[in-house]
């Protein structure tokens, strides 16, 4: 059985930053990339960044410079710290694994496993 915790969520005020965690156990892929996606009220879920086994990353054009995703192989995790956040940053963030390699890290199709979400309320 495949979980995804995550962690790390809160309420901040705009600028402030937090770090968001995700742990995943059972048969996920551990050598392929994993991903932070957010979801707002009223909007369609979008990618945030992601980051290769190798450690390349990737990251939406409106976190860029702001927000920083990182891994520890050995634990399974991967991070993300969010900086000098906005109210429109305001949502649900998931974590997401994968069962094999894919090419592709931007679209949530790529994925197949979704932790619970954590929320991130950023108050202006």
């Amino acid at each position: 059985q495949v979980q995804l915790v995550e962690s790390g969520g809160g309420l901040v005020q705009a600028g402030g930053s937090l770090r968001l965690s995700c742990a995943a156990s059972g048969r996920t892929c551990s050598t392929c990339a994993m991903g932070w996606f957010r979801q707002a009220p009223g909007k369609e879920r979008e990618f945030v960044a992601a980051i290769r086994w190798s450690g390349t990353t990737y990251y939406a054009d409106s976190v860029k410079g702001r927000f920083a995703i990182s891994r520890d192989n050995a634990k399974n995790t991967i991070y993300l710290k969010v900086n000098s956040l906005k109210p429109e940053d305001t949502a649900v963030y998931y974590c997401a694994a994968r069962s094999r390699l894919r090419n592709g890290v931007r679209s949530g199709d790529e994925y197949d496993y979704w932790g619970q979400g954590t929320q991130v309320t950023v108050s202006s």
